[in-house]
Parts: C-alpha cells; structure tokens; sequence
C-alpha cells in the first residue's frame, strides 16, 4: 500500500495536476458559499471539461470541486443564517450567533479546521477499511433502511427549540411537503390539486433557500430596525481562533461526528444533508449543557462540519468498491470515470490500482488545498458581513432566484422558494422551528420508499421489519431515544416550574 501512495503521489504532483485542483477548490467553494449554487451543480457543470483530460486529470478537478462545494457551504451559514449547501444546514444554528457576538473569524476558523479533519476521517476509512464496509452496506435493504430513516426522524425532538409539540408539527410539516408530487414506487401524483406545476414535486434545494434565505430575508425586510451592516468588533485572529484548550475539548465530539457522517455516507442516497443535522442533534443529546446549543457555542460547529466533510469519504466507499454512488455528485463522479472507460467496482483495485490510489492521494491534497484557501480568506469573508445589508439582500436574492431556476430550468422552482419562505417565515412568528422542516422533508420519501418496497417484499407482511437484525436495532434505537427526550423533556419543564415558584 506503501509503495502505491508512493507511486500516486508521483503522478499527481506535477504543476498541472496542483493547477487543476487549485482552481477546482476555489470555483467549489464558492459554489458551495452561494445558496442555491451546490457542489451537485458545480461538478455537474465542469463534468463536460473533463472529456479532453486523462483520467487523474479529470478526477483532480471533480473531487476538487466535491470537497470545496460542501466545505465552502460554512462560510454563508456562518455569516449571512443561510446555508450555501444541505450540508451546512446545522451549521446556521451556532455559526451564526457567534458571528452575531463579533466572533465570525473564530465561527470560520473552527468551521474551516474541523472541515479538514473530518474529511481526513472519510478518507482514511475509504483507505483502509473500505470493503468490509461496503460489504455491510451491501446488506442492508428496504427493512434496514427504512428503520433508520424512522430512527433519524426521532431526532426532530432534539431540534424542536423549547417546544416538543411545535417541532413535532413542523416535522410533519416537511413529511407532507416532501409527500407532494409522484409517489414512489407507481409515480402517481398526489396533493396536486389539479396544478400541473406539482406533478414533479418540490425541489430540496428551492425548499431549503425558501426556508433559510427567503424567510430571513422577510423577516428583516419587516423590522423597524436599521438593515445597516453587522458591527463587527476589531479581532487580530491568532492561528485559526480558537485555542488549544477549546481544540482539546472537542475530540469526543470530533470522532464521533466524523464516524456518524462516515457511516451516513456509506448508505447509498442519504448523504451530508442528513449527517449533519444527525451529528448535530447526537452532539446536542449527549452534552452536559444541551441548552447551549443554539446560543452560539463551538460544539455545534465542530459537529456539523466534521461529519458532512467526512460523509465525502464515505460516499465514495460504495462508488469505488460497488460501483454504487452514495450521493447525487458520486453519481456524477461514476459517470466521470466511465466517460474514460473505468468501470467502479469490486475489480477497480486490480484492473486500475494507480488510478484508485491516485484518487486516494487527490482527496488528500484538494482536502489541504481547501484547508489553505479558505484559511486565507478568513479575513475576506469577514468582511462581507461589512457590505449594506440593503445592497447585500438584493444580491442574495437574485442569487437564490438563480440557484433555484438552474436546478431544473423550471421557473416553478423559482416559486417555490416564495412558498416556502413565507412558510419560514410564518412558522418563525408562531415559534415553530424550521430545522425539522427539512429533515422530515429529506427522510419522509425515504421511509416512505422503503416502506412500501419492504412490504412489497414480504408480501404485506411487518414481520420482516422486526425479525432483521439490524432494522430491529434501529428500531429499538429509535424508541429508545423518543423515551430519552420524553424524559428530559419531563425533567428540564419539572426545573423550569420549580424555578417559578
């Protein structure tokens, strides 16, 4: 193994290739910093440039472009409240309240430093243990996947603010909405109401900007207070922010974020639009001191960007090894390699060795690249924050208009984001959060599918749900953590009465 690290690294540090994924990671991270403009879309976009380049050419630039676009998602969530990405959606939650405090250098620095350490995680598992895991992978069908998708909405209570009900409804909420259009499996549309237009459905990416840009951008467009820029304090940024102690504080946190988005990633069709939100709520259940979560504290970063850049890593385990994507751009990374003859899969290790160990030695340096550019551009993206915010929303509007339209070229999408930010921004005046909104518009199609595939299979029959070792596990994980929140639920209002009295 030795040897073939020696001999990709060889390959891959020529001018050219360093050329290729610099500018790969500067063109993905900015597409991953404007919302609506994704790392899907970046790679989507330059996938026909790579059709003259040889193969470790064209992988240089589209795993470049992969890691920049969902790193690059931090730096609006953490300074404008609007996820650039799905995958920094959990992100917003503390990023932004501590660049609210003068603290956005520290917010970009801890986002940055752990981007790079969890996608180190993804990338040494995808190195050293990649087949026994796609092997486990390879075993899980409608039962195990439908079990986790119910274990993962029973983190929605975890996301629910100070009410368990209205986090409950905005849950459902976003099962309802993702439920709109073709039904899996027979495609027979539903909730259209006779609309042509919602025959295809609601769009994540519109949904998302409507909720997290449009709602926002409603709600200071409403307010009596001046739309000037964000006072941001002086700060001479030492390092990346944030000292040892704090870095020292967060292993815990760290490995078990980064192993969450590992394991997500592997999962063939869920991806870093979940793992976040599921690191994010595991973080926050399992802390001493959950109420700080939310209130601008670096734990909630340092959980969301270990596990989404480490979910990279895992994605790839299924495409390299199975030749199954496990996210929407490995599904375009396959169709990349197959563009030059390389088919993924169990023979890829013998047949390609030096390419696979190229690959392998590619992530490394566009993963340090990301760490480089963005380290730099610290003190750049802080001063946005600077910029009129009644210059600066305009722009981010068109731009969301943009993103939204380019995902489809339907001009539906473009009012969906209307739709869904007013939804924001109501739910918002009725203290109804809107994280859960999105989970359960994620997770519901993929319960749902794997519901009805499951019984599909078993003729009808639960049965098998329950007998499957490891969708049984889940389920029980899943009763077992709605009865840990109920509890906690029932000893945080027992304090907050006896604190009245």
């Amino acid at each position: 193994m030795v040897n073939m690290f020696v001999t990709a690294f060889s390959m891959i540090l020529s001018a050219k290739i360093l050329f290729l994924v610099m500018v790969g990671t500067v063109v993905g991270i900015i597409f991953g910093a404007i919302p609506g403009l994704t790392a899907t879309m970046a790679v989507a976009l330059c996938l026909p440039l790579t059709f003259g380049m040889g193969p470790v050419e064209g992988m240089a630039i589209l795993l470049s472009l992969y890691i920049g676009g969902i790193s690059g998602g931090l730096i609006s969530a953490i300074l404008i409240k609007i996820p650039g990405t799905p995958s920094s959606i959990a992100t917003t939650f503390d990023g932004y309240p501590l660049a609210e405090r003068g603290e956005a250098g520290k917010a970009l620095g801890v986002g940055i430093v752990y981007s790079f350490l969890g996608g180190m995680v993804g990338f040494i598992t995808l190195f050293f243990i990649a087949p026994p895991l796609a092997e486990v992978a390879l075993r899980f069908g409608p039962y195990e996947y439908f079990s986790i998708a119910i274990f993962s909405l029973t983190l929605i209570s975890s996301l629910s603010g100070k009410s368990l009900v209205k986090g409950l409804a905005s849950g459902l909420i976003g099962v309802f909405c993702a439920s709109v259009g073709p039904a899996p499996i027979d495609t027979l549309p539903r909730f259209t109401y006779g609309i042509h237009a919602l025959e295809g459905g609601f769009n994540l990416l519109p949904a998302l900007i409507g909720l997290f840009a449009v709602s926002e951008i409603l709600k200071i467009a409403e307010s009596d207070k001046s739309i000037d820029n964000v006072q941001i304090k002086s700060f001479q940024i030492k390092g990346f922010g944030f000292s040892l102690k704090e870095f020292n504080s967060q292993w815990i946190n760290f490995i078990r974020s980064s192993l969450i988005g590992t394991g997500i990633g592997i999962l063939p069709g869920i991806g870093s639009g979940v793992s976040n939100i599921v690191a994010y709520s595991v973080a926050k259940n399992s802390s001493k001191n959950p109420e700080k979560y939310g209130t601008g504290i670096i734990d909630g970063i340092v959980a969301s960007e270990s596990s989404n850049n480490a979910t990279i890593g895992g994605a790839l385990v299924p495409l390299l090894t199975l030749g199954i994507p496990g996210d929407t751009v490995t599904a375009m990374l396959l169709g990349g390699l197959m563009i030059h003859g390389i088919a993924p899969g169990p023979l890829l290790f013998q047949n390609n060795g030096e390419l696979v160990y190229s690959i392998f030695a590619l992530l490394i340096v566009a993963n340090i690249a990301m760490l480089i550019i963005e380290y730099y551009g610290i003190k750049l993206f802080v001063r946005l924050l600077r910029i009129p915010k009644y210059y600066l929303l305009p722009a981010i509007l068109s731009l969301c208009v943009v993103g939204a339209y380019g995902v489809n070229n339907r001009v539906f999408d473009v009012v969906t984001i209307l739709i869904f930010g007013t939804l924001g921004y109501v739910l918002e005046k009725f203290d109804f959060p809107l994280p859960p909104i999105i989970l359960g518009f994620i997770l519901g199609p993929i319960a749902e599918t794997n519901l009805r595939r499951g019984l599909m299979h078993s003729e009808g029959s639960f049965l098998p749900f329950l007998t499957s070792p490891i969708s049984a596990g889940f389920l029980v994980l899943a009763l077992l953590s709605a009865l840990s929140t109920a509890r906690k639920n029932r000893i945080r209002e027992r304090k907050e009465k006896n604190g009245s009295l």
